[in-house]
């Protein structure tokens, strides 16, 4: 339902957001991943001739239909689920950018798939990830990524189609005259923003809403990041805090689709970092299940606010990308069980080594789920002089 004059400006806006999420500079002959679910070929061809005009080369990937997913999930052998095509890890060594462009026509069809053969690809992949982690350290590798409007999205959102594109081409600014300069104002509140968070030395933070009540600790090194590039739209500020410092209450009100399940209303008790209860309103049982993913699963990944000022995201959108970054009256904080962000990392990223992160209390992990909460909310940082500062309030950072 996006006309071709906002598919233009959607892939104008995920060139910029590449090219901002990468620290390096982009050059000429760079390969530029295109990884596109079917219906939404239309702005791969858009991306690939303006990836081509810029004398970079593209490389277009078509993900799997849910017939394809779904068999392979069933019908594989323990090999088969772990298996990496020649010259997989070749390719993910020499890509420069990648942009991936999700458009599901299915987001149920492997709910009755056990989700321990799906971790078990994960895992498998996790060192995929890592090369590429590895590149965007360096500055050679930038990615970003966006949803493309299906009726299986907006099903389940209860909206029509109609109403679902409305609400992507709002949140992108792809309604609007010139999006990339909207992009750029944001950009620049948030540097803002993310400046005089980072100047201030935080013990803790103290995360209270009606049913929250949680303590986070920052850990050594870390910094606040956010609204980079990286996901179209992306609102969110947040850190990927030392997973042992984890201590209360967390609560998601707003529910979630993940490997084709639906939850809601999960409810998680940390003590000394680790998840030690879990319950949902619906899907406990595919929650517990995710929690052993591995030895992280159970532990915190990422602590995440979103301003209300920055998005117009108002609306339940059946993903995650949109629902992280919920506006909507109160804003949202989400966190995230499973893998941190290493660029969180205060520090010259180069020199941060596995056991350097693990010493520093970076959670490691095949999981990243991400759990929102949309209720009124108070956050107050417990700072290292002793003072207390509210920083998020109603829905705004203070």
């Amino acid at each position: 339902m996006l006309t071709e004059k906002q598919l233009q400006k959607y892939a104008d806006v995920l060139l910029w957001g590449l090219k901002t999420a990468r620290t390096g500079k982009e050059k000429k002959n760079d390969i530029i991943l295109i990884r596109y679910s079917l219906p939404a070929i239309r702005l791969a061809e858009i991306l690939q001739k303006k990836i081509l005009e810029t004398g970079r080369n593209p490389v277009l990937r078509s993900g799997m239909t849910p017939v394809m997913e779904k068999q392979f999930y069933k019908i594989s052998n323990t090999p088969q689920l772990v298996f990496q095509p020649p010259g997989e890890k070749d390719l993910y060594r020499n890509i420069n950018g990648s942009i991936f462009l999700h458009a599901p026509e299915s987001i149920t069809h492997l709910s009755d798939v056990d989700p321990a053969r799906i971790g078990r690809t994960a895992v498998a992949r996790k060192n995929l990830k890592e090369i590429l982690d590895k590149r965007e350290s360096f500055g050679d590798f930038g990615w970003t990524l966006c949803v493309f409007p299906t009726s299986e999205l907006a099903r389940h959102a209860g909206l029509t189609l109609e109403d679902y594109s409305k609400q992507i081409a709002r949140a992108c600014f792809i309604d609007r005259k010139d999006p990339v300069s909207l992009w750029q104002d944001v950009y620049k509140k948030a540097t803002y923003i993310k400046k005089r968070l980072n100047n201030i030395k935080i013990n803790k933070f103290h995360i209270e809403s009606e049913n929250i009540d949680l303590e986070i600790t920052p850990g050594e090194k870390r910094r606040w990041i956010g609204i980079s590039g990286h996901n179209i739209p992306s609102f969110e500020l947040f850190m990927s805090p030392d997973w042992r410092g984890t201590n209360g209450i967390y609560y998601a009100d707003q529910p979630s689709y993940r490997t084709g399940n639906y939850v809601k209303g999960v409810r998680l008790e940390f003590k000394n970092g680790t998840v030690v209860n879990a319950k949902a309103e619906e899907g406990e049982a595919f929650l517990k299940k995710q929690l052993l993913m591995d030895k992280g699963a159970s532990r915190l990944g990422e602590f995440s606010l979103t301003d209300k000022n920055f998005s117009k995201i108002n609306r339940f959108m059946a993903n995650t990308l949109f629902d992280e970054n919920y506006g909507g009256k109160y804003g949202n904080c989400h966190v995230a069980l499973g893998s941190s962000y290493a660029d969180t990392y205060d520090g010259n990223q180069r020199t941060l080594t596995k056991e350097r992160k693990e010493k520093l209390g970076f959670n490691d992990s095949a999981l990243h789920w991400d759990i929102v909460n949309t209720e009124k909310k108070r956050v107050t940082a417990h700072l290292a002089s002793g003072i207390t500062m509210v920083i998020y309030e109603n829905g705004k950072f203070v």
